[in-house]
Formats: C-alpha cells, sequence, structure tokens
C-alpha cells in the first residue's frame, strides 16, 4: 500500500475514533443527554478541531457534514433501545450467561456499524481531502500526541 493512502487511512479512522470517541464518552460521563447538550457538545468540539487547523469556511462547512454523518452513526448503533445497560445486564441476569440475546445484540451492532460505515468513510475523506498539506500534517502530529501520551493532543484545552 502506498504511503499517501496509508497516512490518509490513518487520519480517517483516527478522526473517527477522536470524534467518535468523544460523543461515545460525553454520553457515558454526563448519563442520556438531550439534543440541547449533544449540540453543545458537538459545537464546541468543532469549534477547537476549526481553531486549531484554522478551517475556512468550506472546510468548516465539511466538518460539519462529518459530525453529522458521525451522530447518525452513534444514533444507528445505539438503536430503539432506550436503555442499553439494561439489555446488557438482561444477558447477565440469570444463572447462566444468555449466549444467543448477547449475539443478537453484537450482530445489531455490527449491522448499524457496517450500514453506516461507507457514509462514515466518505465523509471523513471529504473533509481529510479539503485540507490543505499544513493542516494534514497537523492532523498526523495531533493524533501522535494523542496516541503517545493517552490523551490530550488536538481535544485538549489550550
Amino acid at each position: 500500500m502506498k504511503p499517501w493512502i496509508k497516512k490518509t487511512l490513518a487520519g480517517v479512522f483516527g478522526a473517527t475514533i477522536v470524534l467518535g470517541g468523544l460523543t461515545a464518552c460525553a454520553g457515558h460521563r454526563h448519563g442520556e443527554m438531550g439534543p440541547e447538550k449533544i449540540a453543545e457538545i458537538r459545537g464546541k468540539v468543532v469549534n477547537r478541531v476549526s481553531s486549531k487547523l484554522d478551517l475556512n469556511d468550506a472546510q468548516k462547512l465539511k466538518l460539519n457534514s462529518l459530525a453529522d454523518t458521525l451522530q447518525a452513526q452513534r444514533a444507528a448503533f445505539k438503536g430503539k433501545t432506550p436503555d442499553p445497560r439494561a439489555e446488557v445486564q438482561a444477558i447477565v441476569a440469570g444463572a447462566t450467561f444468555d449466549r444467543a440475546r448477547a449475539q443478537a445484540l453484537m450482530e445489531e451492532k455490527t449491522r448499524a456499524l457496517q450500514t453506516a460505515s461507507p457514509e462514515v468513510i466518505a465523509a471523513m475523506a471529504d473533509f481529510y481531502d479539503s485540507l490543505n498539506p499544513a493542516q494534514q500534517q497537523k492532523v498526523r502530529e495531533m493524533m501522535d500526541k494523542r496516541g503517545r501520551h493517552g490523551g490530550g493532543g488536538w481535544m485538549s484545552r489550550g
């Protein structure tokens, strides 16, 4: 695989992990959030990324599109289960582990990810490809810094 393809894929998947992880972790830290709280957190993340990368208006539109796509993927992954923890607790509620229920839950989540993945990849590629070489390098550096230090990176304050 050519080096530029590897770097692009690393950037795309790294951004997925960063943005998707932030969304997922925010939900765990604050319990179930309403649309207002989700919009507030998303706005802060988009503003921080925009500022750190010095995005122009067209790039900001692509970043917002990526955020929309990731948010839709998260909703699809969550599914119609009102309380995901209750679903997992039900799997271990009996004297034996409910393998069939666990498998069904895993298949549901996997299907949701597989269905949304092409849209997520396209949105990430559109955003990343809209960046100039210096911005792309900054993304790679921020991802490297985040990986080596276990956090912080481009999402840290300051």
